[in-house]
């Protein structure tokens, strides 16, 4: 039987399935809809807060279809967006739909997942440019 999508595609899937598989695993369920709403809402919330450099420069690390979720409703024109923790965890909660206590567990564990997939370099240098609450959440060890 034929392929029906093109090999680049299905490459992308793979990647994208890759992703989700890890922060499923990370946040210990088996529901890809609720690991794609966590991983949306990371994105978002990070890149946010980030420089349009910085964010475009992290984003090259991304796989295609991951790299297309975090572009998605992106006004490079306000950003970076100011926040603290609180309203970093105010924006997840919103985007996640998840309760504000489960956020500290959640980022860091999507954290977690991100530094497994791309360029330590790359996320660290992102990473510097948030202030040191939200980093220190995203860095946070998972209990």
């Amino acid at each position: 039987m034929p392929p029906t999508h093109p090999p680049d595609f299905e490459h992308a899937i793979h990647s994208a399935n890759i992703w989700l598989k890890g922060v499923s695993e990370a946040l210990g369920t088996e529901d890809r809809h609720l690991a794609h709403r966590i991983l949306r809402a990371w994105l978002h919330t990070f890149r946010d807060r980030l420089t349009v450099d910085v964010a475009a420069h992290f984003a090259a690390q991304l796989p295609e279809l991951i790299r297309g979720v975090y572009y998605d409703g992106w006004d490079p024109s306000v950003v970076p967006v100011k926040y603290d923790r609180a309203g970093y965890t105010d924006r997840f909660v919103q985007a996640a739909k998840v309760d504000a206590e489960d956020v500290p567990r959640i980022a860091a564990a999507v954290t977690g997942v991100v530094r497994a997939h791309v360029s330590r370099g790359h996320l660290e240098a992102a990473l510097e440019q948030l202030p040191h609450d939200i980093r220190a959440l995203l860095l946070q060890p998972i209990v």
